[in-house]
């Protein structure tokens, strides 16, 4: 079985608009760029993907040894599913989706194996919250489109049970916790490595 990760990525100076105000802008693209260095760190060593339509983040990834999947114009979840098209034809039997701004990543390479059947099975990592989507495991052979956005867990839960395919939902410590509002960046495991993450250079 050939698995891929997916990791959409929007240019790290327009990342986390929500922080504005609570974080200088230069702070901000710091905190995008290493919690994205983090996930691209902890998919190896399963091929990476990542899903963009900026030039700099291109550079980026192709330097962190990713393929780019270029889609312009297409919206978060227009560039996920071309970006899904793009790895099934390239032979993956199996796609890991995961957002860019995961802290702790940790597992994220062996997803995959918290079904029983990972072949055929669906696993979904819902946020802290039970409202998005963190991280979304499935084969590239099932119609399963992408639904990001508020509330997105419990759509693409409905939509995976629709498929008929085994579906496994995890509740992770670490896969669960995201940077998105400014409340976010009080949770403990966040705060204790803010000072690491705004001193990053990479």
């Amino acid at each position: 079985m050939r698995t891929a990760t997916l990791v959409p990525v929007k240019a790290f100076g327009a990342a986390k608009g929500r922080l504005r105000g609570h974080l200088p802008d230069a702070d901000r693209e710091r905190l995008a760029r290493w919690t994205a260095d983090q996930v691209l760190t902890a998919a190896l060593p399963y091929p990476v993907f990542v899903a963009c339509d900026d030039e700099s983040v291109a550079d980026w990834a192709t330097r962190r040894g990713a393929s780019v999947a270029w889609g312009p114009g297409l919206g978060l979840n227009g560039a996920i599913d071309a970006a899904v098209a793009e790895i099934a034809a390239a032979g993956f039997d199996r796609v890991t989706i995961t957002h860019a701004d995961l802290p702790t990543p940790r597992g994220l390479a062996h997803l995959h194996h918290a079904t029983p059947r990972p072949a055929s099975g669906v696993v979904i990592v819902p946020d802290r919250h039970g409202d998005g989507t963190n991280v979304l495991s499935r084969p590239t052979a099932i119609t399963l489109p992408a639904q990001y956005g508020p509330g997105s867990f419990g759509r693409h839960l409905a939509a995976a049970l629709a498929t008929g395919a085994p579906v496994t939902v995890r509740h992770d410590p670490f896969l669960s916790v995201d940077i998105d509002t400014p409340a976010d960046l009080r949770h403990p495991t966040v705060a204790r490595l803010l000072a690491t993450a705004l001193g990053a250079t990479t």
